[in-house]
């Protein structure tokens, strides 16, 4: 497996900005004094964009001309994500600013108040970017970044519309070039014109992450899915153009989780290391309720929520046995309770026990060839670029993280955070 970049490396520069004479000028970039450092913010929500992705990249192998240019005018480091690295759980951190612990989406858990195993959700207990923005009197614009449905965008609001279009990165790439042109799009079977260039634009593309989970983080079709993220990265900035704002937009481009490559399971050496420990074991499935004398419950998304149910549930001797079966199974790199959970300020609702699988294993059947999955900590690290108005070309942020994504992006648009954000604006890159 092609791991080149050490999972324990926070912040990795991979490019700089060229010369200060390649730069437009900090006068084309800021405006009067007083305003905001930019007027608008285009966000990218790449999902499963794996930092190694940019090995392709930096080899030729997976051409993003239309990235290269804009980081003219900014950065691109290494982001840290949360705990678990799945989907919901990540965008949740990106989008509030705020630890799993805080915004409470979880995925993949068993769930003791219904007594039933839950997938994904979009659950969250603190307020959006769209939120924030739309409080304090900003437009935003969601092309299925579904996160923010409903929580600051929704269908055929033109201040905060949200479009559901299906289709591929270029079909959502269509809605927002049709905004930024003002022209109506569809959102919820209505046509619906946004009221004017909305200051938050967000478009989300999930195709690395479908081949991802369908061959690995080595699918010999990423190449060509990177060059064509380019091609729509290169529509949106051309559309910019032909607006007449791209001097006062600023471009955030990032994503949630990475991608590890697997391709055994080990969920029948699991149970019987459960059961010989003394516990009746069952893997459920979302939506699944544990059969009859099930007094351990096991849920499986990338790592394994494990928790004692039943007549021993809260039995702290129970949970240490439980733990010592687990830990000793080869297949397994690091087994994390609830204190570990908490330091890592994980999501409350997981249970007693979270199973981190070694890379090349899954808690689960083996497949029929190598597939793709995320949720451990070898997946934490995706590429950061910003690049445009208010950043500072060359200027790389300090240790960034996802929980300082929504804050980078208030300050940019001159509004305060979030109100449950406990990330930090990246100031250090940003003008001042």
């Amino acid at each position: 497996m092609r791991k080149l970049l050490a999972a324990s490396i926070a912040a990795t520069v991979v490019w700089t900005a060229p010369t200060a004479a390649a730069v437009p000028s900090p006068t084309d970039e800021t405006g009067p004094a007083g305003r905001s450092p930019a007027d608008h913010v285009v966000f990218l929500a790449l999902d499963g964009f794996d930092i190694e992705y940019l090995d392709l990249v930096r080899d030729g192998s997976g051409e993003m001309p239309n990235l290269r240019r804009l980081l003219h005018r900014g950065s691109v480091t290494t982001s840290t994500g949360v705990m678990t690295s799945i989907t919901n759980p990540s965008w949740s951190s990106v989008a509030t600013g705020a630890w799993p612990e805080t915004h409470r989406n979880t995925a993949y858990w068993f769930n003791t108040e219904t007594n039933t195993a839950r997938g994904q959700q979009r659950d969250l207990a603190v307020p959006t970017i769209a939120q924030s923005v739309r409080e304090q009197g900003g437009t935003v614009f969601s092309s299925q970044w579904f996160i923010l449905q409903n929580y600051g965008v929704t269908y055929g609001d033109p201040d905060g519309l949200y479009t559901q279009p299906g289709g591929d990165c270029a079909r959502r790439t269509d809605d927002a070039v049709a905004v930024l042109r003002g022209e109506p799009v569809s959102s919820g079977g209505q046509l619906v014109t946004a009221n004017g260039i909305p200051e938050l634009m967000t478009v989300y593309c999930d195709t690395l992450d479908a081949i991802g989970h369908e061959g690995g983080d080595e699918d010999p079709r990423i190449p060509g899915v990177l060059t064509e993220i380019d091609r729509q990265i290169g529509r949106i900035v051309a559309a910019t153009k032909d607006a007449g704002i791209y001097g006062r937009t600023a471009f955030v481009i990032t994503g949630d989780h990475g991608m590890t490559t697997f391709d055994k399971g080990f969920g029948a050496e699991g149970l019987a290391a459960v059961e010989a420990a003394g516990f009746t074991p069952q893997i459920l499935t979302s939506g699944q309720s544990p059969a009859p004398g099930t007094d351990v419950a096991i849920v499986v998304g990338g790592v394994a929520d494990v928790r004692i149910i039943g007549e021993r549930a809260g039995d702290p001797a129970a949970v240490r046995r439980l733990e010592g079966a687990l830990t000793a199974l080869p297949q397994v790199r690091n087994v994390f309770d609830k204190a570990d959970q908490r330091r890592m300020r994980m999501s409350p609702n997981y249970g007693d026990l979270l199973v981190e699988p070694k890379p090349g294993w899954s808690f689960g059947t083996t497949p029929a060839g190598p597939s793709g999955r995320h949720g451990s900590t070898t997946e934490l690290h995706v590429p950061l670029f910003l690049a445009g108005a208010g950043v500072r070309p060359g200027a790389h942020p300090r240790a960034p993280r996802h929980i300082d994504i929504a804050p980078t992006i208030s300050a940019l648009l001159g509004y305060a955070p979030p109100s449950g954000s406990e990330g930090r604006a990246l100031r250090e890159s940003l003008r001042r």
